[in-house]
């Protein structure tokens, strides 16, 4: 064969696998596949790296249009989307009894998609005060003014010894340390996920919304909304909450998220040659009382327009920690022109949540909030 019939033969299959990919729909009620990977040798091993697992599930009859796309956050898997630590029904199956197709994924390097320090760099995971301090008894601890309201954990204060939540840790697994290889290497999953069940609904929690942000900006055509609860952030920095006056301090002089919601680079408009290109100012004061005082762009401001063809929401828990800057989250897209909705829970008397609060009592009544607004938003 010729170099260039090779060529239109290569062109060809690729065109007929990506059609293929395109057109995946569930048969089954549920299952599971892999996206993406590739073999590379490795200390002298032939080894998979970059593969990531995704599990379905579908109602008998699909009502909607566009599937949900669940990814989570730090230290997690997939689990947290498809029970709780109690042994009541996740938002996974909520999302199915209301007529729509979801997929759940366990994040490249983690879980079910398999950890692998040679590839991926070091590992490190949270000790438990961690979680207890900032996820599940935040009541206990009052590290910022909003934690004391924190009711919702199942069977009362979430520490340990709650049997929910030596359940919930022991759902724990170790984590790429860097969360910039994560990020790089989540990119070509998430693409290949995208486009193997076709434009789709991006749920993500937590530190996942850097994906969910990274996939409306490169792949807007295959991301119908965005729905980001508690996104990563605050933008540029991350912030330590210590309690009492003076509750909160920046943490390190260094940007956390070099392009605002993400570490790596955005088609900003004008383009951001070098992350030193984005300009940033603290404003004066919180925008709220038991709020931080959020980094914005300095003016002239960059937009964001791929992101902003997005239908996007940032929702959020009363008691967690993220209460305290996601409206600076909110800001920054907005302030970059991505139009951006609150689903601020406490607001909607679904009240007393944590940052986990897809494993809490009411997760159901938070699941039915997001279905409304997709409902609303996305004809």
């Amino acid at each position: 064969m010729t170099r260039k019939l090779a060529a239109i033969a290569l062109a060809s299959l690729l065109a007929t696998s990506v059609a293929h990919a395109q057109t995946f729909k569930p048969t089954q009620p549920e299952g599971y596949f892999f996206v993406g990977g590739k073999f590379e040798t490795i200390n002298n091993r032939v080894l998979m790296t970059g593969q990531m697992y995704v599990e379905y599930r579908a109602p008998k009859k699909i009502k909607h249009r566009y599937p949900v796309v669940m990814v989570h956050g730090t230290a997690q898997t997939g689990s947290n989307f498809t029970g709780t630590p109690d042994g009541r029904a996740g938002w996974a199956q909520h999302f199915v009894d209301q007529g729509f197709a979801v997929y759940i994924v366990d994040q490249v390097g983690r879980g079910r998609s398999g950890d692998n320090p040679d590839a991926y760099g070091a590992y490190t995971r949270f000790p438990a005060t961690a979680l207890e301090e900032r996820f599940t008894g935040t009541e206990n601890f009052k590290l910022w003014p909003q934690a004391k309201l924190h009711t919702q954990w199942p069977g009362g204060p979430g520490i340990r010894g709650n049997a929910a939540f030596d359940q919930f840790y022991a759902s724990q697994v170790a984590y790429i340390a860097s969360a910039g290889k994560t990020e790089e290497v989540m990119t070509p999953a998430m693409i290949a996920l995208l486009q193997k069940v076709g434009p789709s609904i991006l749920l993500t929690h937590s530190q996942a919304s850097v994906f969910g942000f990274a996939m409306s900006d490169q792949k807007p055509d295959l991301v119908k909304a965005h729905i980001a609860v508690e996104p990563n952030g605050p933008p540029f920095f991350d912030v330590v909450f210590k309690g009492g006056d003076t509750w909160w301090e920046t943490s390190g002089k260094e940007r956390a998220r070099a392009h605002g919601v993400t570490r790596l680079p955005l088609a900003f408009e004008p383009a951001v040659k070098a992350p030193e290109d984005l300009q940033v100012v603290q404003e004066d004061k919180a925008r709220s009382d038991g709020h931080i005082r959020c980094w914005l762009q300095a003016e002239p401001v960059r937009k964001l327009p791929n992101i902003a063809k997005v239908p996007t929401v940032v929702v959020t828990g009363e008691a967690s920690f993220r209460a305290t800057y996601d409206d600076c989250t909110t800001a920054f897209l907005t302030q970059a022109g991505v139009k951006t909705d609150r689903i601020a829970l406490g607001e909607i008397s679904i009240r007393g949540n944590g940052h986990m609060m897809m494993l809490e009592k009411n997760n159901r009544d938070i699941a039915q909030a997001m279905i409304k607004w997709i409902r609303q938003r996305i004809r």
